[in-house]
């Protein structure tokens, strides 16, 4: 399928500003770069953001994650690859990116607070609405994951 929109060139605001977000939560948070890309892969996993599925793997991959701990993240509540704290990101992710019209459950806050307090969980919060958005402009609009494209992309803005 074709990209529909090229929404980075037709709203460059809006991708500067969610852009941010994302710097925010990779620079100013305490969140670890491998627990990103897990709750990043999971959301993508639930919205089938195809693009979005291939970047994370791909950050996974450069983490030096084995592929069967990546591949374990769509079924994760039946593998024993991730840590407590992982799986309770992992939780959370789930709750807040299919919210089914309310609310997300007093169980749900209890158990990711376990191991997410103040400041941490805002920011667990604030990368998984992040990702939901980059996931809803990939679906939206098509969004192909390319490799190669993507790394002359960051190959050229580090110049």
């Amino acid at each position: 399928m074709a990209m529909r929109l090229r929404y980075p060139q037709l709203a460059p605001d809006g991708y500067t500003a969610l852009s941010s977000l994302g710097h925010y939560i990779k620079t100013g948070t305490a969140l670890e770069p491998v627990l990103l890309s897990l709750v990043y892969l999971r959301a993508s996993e639930l919205n089938s953001c195809d693009f979005c599925i291939g970047m994370h793997t791909a950050e996974l991959h450069k983490h030096n994650e084995p592929q069967s701990r990546i591949d374990a993240v769509a079924d994760w509540r039946s593998s024993d690859a991730f840590t407590a704290r992982e799986r309770a990101a992992l939780a959370w992710t789930e709750a807040v990116t299919e919210l089914h019209g309310s609310h997300v459950s007093d169980t749900d806050y209890a158990a990711v607070s376990e191991f997410f307090h103040d400041k941490d969980l805002v920011d667990l919060t604030f990368a998984i609405a992040n990702i939901n958005a980059w996931n809803r402009l990939g679906v939206a609009f098509r969004a192909e994951w390319n490799p190669r494209k993507e790394a002359a992309n960051e190959e050229t803005m580090a110049r």
